[in-house]
């Protein structure tokens, strides 16, 4: 949204949301969906650290730093508002599907090979058409499309397990997608309406900051149901009481 102070980038050429731009720095062009990405990159980092303390396999490692990224490429992107940003937020969201996609449905995959392959170069595909064309609501099509294709295997997951924190996870994972969702619709379908009142509720960073927590919890499960798959006696636990994280007992022979 325009106003605010002059722009340190210059004309907004991305996507423009509901709040306000330059308000509060030159340099950063909408303040609250820039520093709203924050929780997100902690929380994957905290996910990062577990999964290379205890060992977990390496696909993990690669999930929580893709969260990251795709944080920090949101950071850049709403502190900017340049198209060339957007995209570098919008591919990385692309990839961390397809990583999701792999997680989810490798285990049962007969040819494990073809699966990484395939999800590589259409991943690298992708980057390059996306690179080349514009095309946002496009963008917002494919992107659903991925996750409306996670929702089977994560469903299957959840059924088939029977802790019950580890459900707990899984509830969380689709509360926060459901409240994320809706503060989304509501900053984009609502913000002419927005724009008149005296205070605006930030609906997209606090989009990013449930995204955050959900990737989390979503991480947190598929970390849950994979120890599983190992017989690694996983449990999830609580830091302080309050913050869920999986912990495992490795046989000795691994």
């Amino acid at each position: 949204m325009e106003d605010g102070l002059s722009s340190f980038w210059g004309p907004v050429t991305s996507t423009d949301w509901c709040e306000k731009n330059y308000v509060y720095s030159s340099y950063i062009a909408e303040f609250f969906n820039t520093i709203s990405n924050v929780p997100g990159i902690l929380l994957a980092l905290i996910g990062l650290v577990n999964a290379l303390r205890q060992r977990f396999e390496k696909r993990f490692s690669v999930l929580h730093i893709s969260n990251m990224i795709l944080a920090i490429g949101s950071m850049i992107y709403h502190s900017t508002l340049q198209h060339v940003q957007q995209q570098g937020d919008e591919t990385p969201m692309v990839w961390e599907m397809l990583l999701y996609f792999y997680i989810l449905y490798s285990p049962d995959w007969h040819y494990r090979s073809t699966m990484p392959t395939f999800l590589f170069f259409y991943g690298a595909l992708y980057a390059v058409v996306h690179a080349l064309f514009r095309f946002g609501f496009g963008f917002k099509v494919h992107y659903i499309i991925l996750c409306l294709l996670c929702i089977p295997r994560m469903y299957k997951y959840y059924i088939y397990t029977k802790d019950v924190s580890a459900k707990r996870l899984a509830k969380l994972y689709v509360a926060t997608l459901l409240l994320g969702s809706i503060c989304w619709l509501s900053d984009r379908v609502f913000c002419k309406e927005i724009s008149h009142w005296h205070f605006n509720p930030q609906g997209h960073a606090l989009w990013h900051i449930l995204m955050g927590f959900n990737s989390y919890f979503a991480n947190t499960f598929l970390m849950f149901c994979r120890a599983q798959q190992r017989e690694w006696n996983p449990k999830v636990v609580y830091f302080f009481g309050v913050f869920p994280y999986v912990k495992i007992q490795k046989p000795k022979s691994q």
